[in-house]
């Protein structure tokens, strides 16, 4: 391993993982679901018609593949607690930092994810009456899905900068002080 570069293999997996979730939450986004009303007039009931329900599948592989790229940084790296120690020094201030900062964007980003997944799989089928009042079919706001890919490429970008330097702060050799078993100043006593 190149001083303070860390595994290659981890750098690509966790950048693919990353841009796959990226690619699924645009896709879940771009494929939303879309409600149109439909009455039945020899029932008297009004209906919810959506297209396909697609975007559902899309968000909730994009939290799968955001996740496993976190997962698998932090299991190499342990979480960034459970491993070697972190030499003191710039390297170790920035992994701090970088690490925390990567956890905020990837629950923001998870959160973006699963809950327009969920919001996308809610539909309103079915309306009793025609006299109900503001009748509307509800579907997911846009943007959830392309918030949550914002966050995604935040999160991998800030993965990369704390895998980096997190393995800058454990392969630097820390300052040992010098063994020192007798003074280096000259202590003589006087007769």
């Amino acid at each position: 391993m190149v001083e303070g570069r860390g595994s290659t293999l981890v750098h690509i997996l966790a950048v693919a993982l990353c841009l796959v979730a990226f690619g699924f939450a645009i896709a879940a986004e771009r494929r939303r679901s879309v409600g149109t009303m439909f009455s039945d007039e020899r029932t008297n009931e009004t209906y919810c018609i959506y297209n396909s329900d697609v975007a559902t599948g899309y968000g909730v592989g994009a939290f799968l593949f955001l996740l496993s790229s976190e997962s698998l940084l932090m299991g190499v790296t342990r979480c960034m607690c459970f491993g070697r120690p972190l030499t003191p020094g710039g390297n170790r201030a920035w992994s701090i930092i970088y690490f925390i900062s990567s956890w905020v964007t990837f629950l923001v980003a998870e959160a973006c994810l699963i809950s327009g997944a969920r919001k996308n799989a809610y539909h309103t089928k079915y309306r009793g009456m025609i006299y109900a009042q503001n009748f509307s079919c509800e579907t997911l706001r846009k943007g959830v899905f392309i918030a949550g890919a914002v966050f995604v490429v935040a999160t991998m970008i800030l993965n990369v900068y704390y895998y980096m330097y997190f393995t800058k702060a454990t392969t630097t050799q820390a300052s040992h002080k010098a063994n020192r078993s007798s003074s280096t100043v000259g202590m003589t006593g006087y007769p």
